[in-house]
């Protein structure tokens, strides 16, 4: 070891520079080195920086279509099964009152239901409905004060009811408190007192329908009390249009031929017969033969006693008027 290392010596084995050096410690007592301990149990993570997340651009929200009823589609064909198994034409009623899509099923079979409580047959409820379909969209509150008025303030006899309201359909439509009653007022108003053999009338607007009638045969030359006269006589007249029925009939009548209007007043009958198919032909037969005949006999008589008496008129003299002949039991008012 000395052969090798001449520079060392016996008693120090390493020189005084390196011992005392302040770079480095001294080899002779060596310091402990302090390195974590791990442990077994517990493992300590060092958390890492979080890397920053990429912006993801915000997509505008939709708002979703609002959900369709629930078994919209099914209750939508019971409807139809339903209204067909009656005998009922659905793509039909819904053309001409649309409301049926929306009404609910079992509301439908409660109207139904109260018209066969009322006696009404399968045949009658379809021409009802096939007349008037908001019927069937009206609930059995609604249909109960209509009945109930006509049994009670129009005298709509029990026995009679049916065979009013088959006539009239839309009275079922009408409301009791703006349109029957003051209807019913105004006709009684006038001298129909005997309502209910005229209840087709009810269902007619007083100022759109009613007055207007009357007030157009004063404008012609008829006073107030001479029109409320015919109409209280021939109610029917009232139904009748200013423009399709009066206007050509009195022009045929005063123009064609050449009668007085005293006539009409008498028989205000006459703007129920056709004019092309009554009306005209016997007033041409009667121009040909050169007869005239009363109103009542002209045009209520059928055609083979109308053409009987025309026949005795050519080969005889004309009675004169209140003879027995001047007008028989089939031309009576």
């Amino acid at each position: 070891m000395q052969d090798t290392l001449p520079f060392l010596s016996k008693n120090n084995p390493f020189p005084p520079f390196l011992s005392s050096h302040h770079d480095f410690p001294s080899l002779s007592r060596p310091r402990n080195l302090h390195f974590p301990t791990f442990s077994s149990k517990t493992i300590t993570t060092i958390p890492l920086p979080s890397k920053p997340h990429p912006k993801i651009p915000e997509i505008p929200t939709v708002s979703p279509p609002p959900p369709s009823p629930p078994n919209a589609h099914s209750d939508f064909q019971e409807k139809m099964l339903y209204l067909d198994s009656i005998g009922l034409d659905f793509f039909s009623l819904i053309q001409h009152h649309p409301p049926i899509i929306t009404a609910s099923l079992n509301d439908l079979k409660s109207t139904v239901d109260f018209f066969a409580s009322m006696n009404f047959t399968a045949l009658e409820l379809r021409r009802l409905l096939s007349m008037s379909p908001q019927i069937l969209t009206a609930k059995p509150a609604s249909l109960i004060p209509i009945f109930t008025f006509l049994l009670r303030e129009a005298r709509v006899n029990g026995s009679d009811l049916k065979k009013v309201i088959n006539r009239r359909p839309r009275l079922l439509t009408c409301d009791v408190v703006t349109q029957l009653r003051p209807t019913l007022y105004f006709l009684q108003s006038i001298g129909i007192s005997e309502v209910k053999r005229h209840t087709y009338l009810l269902s007619c607007s007083v100022e759109k329908k009613l007055i207007p009638r009357i007030e157009h045969f004063q404008r012609i030359g008829f006073s107030y009390k001479q029109t409320v006269s015919m109409f209280r006589r021939f109610p029917q007249l009232f139904n009748y249009s200013v423009r399709e029925n009066y206007e050509p009939k009195l022009n045929y009548f005063v123009v064609e031929m050449g009668r007085d209007l005293r006539e009409i007043q008498e028989f205000p009958q006459y703007f129920s017969f056709s004019l092309e198919n009554r009306i005209t032909p016997r007033h041409q037969c009667c121009v040909e033969k050169g007869v005239c005949f009363p109103l009542p006999v002209l045009l209520k008589t059928s055609e083979v006693e109308f053409h009987k008496r025309l026949e005795v008129c050519c080969n005889s003299s004309l009675p004169v008027k209140g003879s027995p002949l001047w007008c028989t039991k089939n031309c009576d008012i």
